[in-house]
């Protein structure tokens, strides 16, 4: 598996990611430059919505995405892979489930808990080596949270804040997924189904949960 093919979910032959990677497709960057700028770019212009989950396919696409001005971990996630591979550079999706500390209080009134699962982040391919990097935090929402925004220098993995600007835990990882060829939408729904079960049977057969 090269992890550069267009899939049902990863559609970067779509105008709407073609729209998103045109100023980087040059053969003056190199993919290292190119990999950190659309990292920036995915985590910066959607603001990061844990409170939003589709419950279709349809919805997990990256162009989906693309038309939006928000999304959750997995949607900025999937929609970063597709630029990647739409510019010739490996990238695989990677689920885990996260812990937030920082700003838990909706999380917790909403969710029941301050445990996120499936957390999804990338695993993108440089200089013949497999990098982890997490685009969902947006740079105002860090500065809103007192946390600093997650940088991706194309050099090392990039998967959480783990500290608060005050020396606080912000983030950990405590159970890890790992990663797939394609997105993985059974064991995503299934995820949820079974972590969230009251909030799943609540919206059951409606194409969207809004918390």
């Amino acid at each position: 598996m090269d992890y550069l093919e267009a899939t049902y979910y990863f559609d970067y032959e779509s105008d709407e990611i073609q729209n998103i990677i045109k100023e980087f497709n040059t053969d003056t960057l190199t993919p290292k430059e190119k990999a950190t700028r659309l990292y920036l770019k995915v985590r910066d212009n959607w603001w990061y919505d844990p409170y939003h989950i589709s419950l279709t396919k349809d919805a997990y696409k990256a162009s989906w995405t693309a038309r939006k001005s928000s999304g959750h971990c997995l949607d900025k996630s999937i929609l970063l892979i597709a630029c990647l591979r739409g510019l010739g550079i490996p990238a695989r999706i990677h689920l885990a489930k996260v812990k937030n500390h920082i700003g838990v209080e909706r999380l917790i009134e909403k969710f029941g808990t301050n445990e996120l699962t499936p957390h999804g982040m990338v695993n993108v391919f440089l200089d013949g080596k497999w990098l982890k990097a997490s685009p969902a935090f947006n740079k105002a929402l860090c500065e809103k949270c007192n946390v600093a925004p997650l940088e991706f220098d194309g050099e090392k993995d990039s998967m959480f804040q783990e500290f608060d600007n005050a020396g606080g835990i912000f983030m950990e990882y405590i159970e890890d997924y790992g990663h797939f060829e394609d997105l993985p939408f059974d064991f995503i729904m299934n995820n949820i189904k079974e972590h969230y079960a009251e909030i799943f049977q609540q919206y059951e057969g409606l194409t969207e949960i809004r918390l």
